[in-house]
């Protein structure tokens, strides 16, 4: 099957990064948010994020228009009847994704592979409520969507081998590498991910070193290009909290376990620069 036309459910921070990178690599796109406002917001956002390429010289002003030629928003599900692929970008909350794909199911052709872009929450349970679940996966892209290159692709025990292998294709049309993972908590990154950033939350909890030591000494240390305290910030901490725990609900792992100041954080809304404050001061 030869992907034309991708949909994208969402067009917050992940949906609208997926929607511009599949219109910049040639695809018809349709993406959808909830009402009007949400989506001039994230249409926006492609529109500027396309703008700030084009002024680094990466990007043609006529490239850019193209690209938005390609991309329509939408707050209608049924506008998703022609599509070939769509990409589930909602947020992470697995009883809201469920009627999602259930909806598209009833909405999209039957050839249309349907993919939720989770990264941490069971892609089985959305797959049950289809009555394709051969044809649902994960595709997990990484923030922000435009640039990092990785893809996983995260194939449940009902996926089949040829939509995987659609994907894959799919993945590398628009400059990913992608990585096969199970449906298993976490799938690949997460699973390492996690770990290593709640352990450099606790080391500044116990007190063995400052924030910028611990970040310091991870990126010149290891070579990294970002601390873990820094990194945090940026993905945020309620989304780093969040995944914490759905992997230790799932597990039992006492790796994942968040630690108190995590948790006194987010509590405060110190959720990192979004809010303008995390480990660091943004104001």
């Amino acid at each position: 099957m030869e992907i034309k036309k991708v949909g994208v459910v969402g067009c917050g921070a992940m949906g609208a990064g997926i929607a511009q990178l599949c219109a910049q690599s040639g695809y018809q796109v349709v993406v959808s948010e909830i009402n009007d406002e949400l989506l001039n917001k994230g249409l926006a956002s492609i529109d500027k994020a396309l703008a700030r390429i084009v002024e680094k010289g990466k990007l043609s002003q006529q490239d850019k228009e193209a690209t938005l030629s390609r991309l329509k928003g939408t707050t209608k599900t049924k506008d998703f009847s022609d599509c070939d692929l769509v990409i589930e970008a909602a947020i992470e909350n697995l009883d809201l994704k469920k009627k999602i794909f259930s909806e598209l199911d009833g909405i999209c052709p039957k050839h249309a592979i349907l993919a939720t872009n989770t990264s941490v929450l069971s892609i089985i349970d959305m797959a049950v409520v289809t009555k394709r679940p051969e044809k649902v996966l994960g595709l997990h892209f990484f923030n922000p969507a435009p640039v990092m290159r990785l893809l996983e692709i995260v194939k449940t025990i009902a996926t089949s081998d040829e939509t995987v292998e659609i994907c894959k294709e799919f993945g590398k049309s628009l400059g990913k590498t992608p990585v096969v993972a199970p449906d298993k908590p976490g799938f690949i990154v997460n699973r390492l991910w996690i770990p290593y950033m709640l352990h450099a939350i606790r080391l500044l909890e116990d007190g063995v070193a400052s924030r910028e030591d611990i970040d310091n000494a991870v990126t010149l240390g290891l070579n990294y290009p970002m601390g873990p305290l820094t990194l945090a910030d940026l993905t945020g901490l309620d989304v780093l909290f969040f995944a914490a725990n759905a992997v230790y609900e799932r597990l039992r792992d006492p790796r994942y376990i968040a630690p108190t100041l995590l948790e006194k954080m987010v509590a405060a809304g110190w959720l990192g620069r979004k809010t303008g404050k995390g480990f660091y001061d943004y104001k």
